[in-house]
């Protein structure tokens, strides 16, 4: 009895620990002008491989390749706690929203906040770190040697169109709930994709043109998970749940939790994690 207790009264608790709380809901943030800073920053004077990071808020974050520099572009906003600042440490580049001491929940609806950046072709580590927002990201034509996404309830579309002109070591993405579209994947050119989410909706569509032999891990929770696989393509799908729905394509075989399709050249080996929901496989 005194067990079944315990759970009633951490909550109870909790909720008069809250009562004290000095926060009101919501709030009202009171936008001013809208700003639009030019961002300009030169390839830092190092001989080490560039690490970039971009430190993104709520709002909305465009990427694609096409600066002469290692990162030019703009960032558009109406408060100016968000002023972008930017950070050089040898050959570490950190780009970061400057923050809002919030007292409550804010009305984002009457808040702007758009980055719209070009990356360099230099050779670079990237990793983008960012909140609630919507994300629009084209790399393919760098030459990124890692890529790293870690973000909250997010909605992204990420794409390499063109061959990735570096070697990648592991492109790694972290999300909660959202919903999430990584395309030309194989044109990325990874060894290792790591790929862990919360319930939402995702695809992972490798198609582009595989230049070697790549693992991929999935870790998902209640999801909608699809992942476009190319026929031709070798692939040995590991698939570790017990409560999905599992759809593959004709072609492929099924021993066990192991799926298979046949091809030639270099092969990915996946293996999924998933909670309860739908794995799909297409084409």
């Amino acid at each position: 009895m005194i067990r079944k207790l315990i759970p009633v009264m951490l909550l109870l608790a909790l909720l008069i620990t809250a009562c004290d709380l000095p926060f009101s809901l919501p709030i009202t943030i009171t936008p001013g002008p809208t700003v639009t800073d030019e961002i300009n920053i030169p390839l830092p004077d190092s001989d080490r491989p560039v690490n970039l990071t971009l430190a993104f808020g709520a709002g909305t974050l465009s990427l694609s390749p096409g600066s002469n520099a290692l990162v030019s572009g703009t960032a558009t906003y109406n408060v100016p706690d968000f002023k972008p600042d930017v950070t050089v440490t040898g050959s570490s580049v950190r780009v970061e929203q400057g923050n809002y001491k919030l007292t409550g929940i804010p009305d984002f609806s009457k808040i702007k906040n758009e980055w719209e950046l070009k990356l360099g072709a230099a050779p670079m580590d990237l990793t983008i770190e960012a909140g609630a927002y919507k994300a629009d990201y084209e790399f393919g034509g760098l030459a990124l040697t890692n890529l790293t996404v870690k973000d909250g309830a997010s909605a992204v579309k990420l794409t390499f169109s063109a061959p990735n002109k570096a070697e990648m070591g592991m492109l790694r993405y972290e999300t909660g709930a959202s919903n999430v579209t990584l395309s030309g994947l194989a044109n990325a050119n990874f060894a290792m994709l790591k790929f862990n989410s919360g319930a939402g909706n995702y695809t992972l569509d490798f198609s582009g043109g595989l230049m070697r032999d790549a693992s991929v891990s999935v870790e998902t929770g209640i999801s909608n998970m699809t992942l476009v696989i190319p026929a031709g393509v070798p692939v040995q799908l590991t698939v570790e749940s017990g409560l999905s729905n599992v759809n593959v394509p004709e072609g492929w075989a099924k021993n066990g939790n192991i799926y298979t399709q046949t091809g030639s050249g270099p092969a990915l080996t996946i293996i999924v994690e998933i909670g309860a929901g739908n794995l799909t496989i297409s084409r």
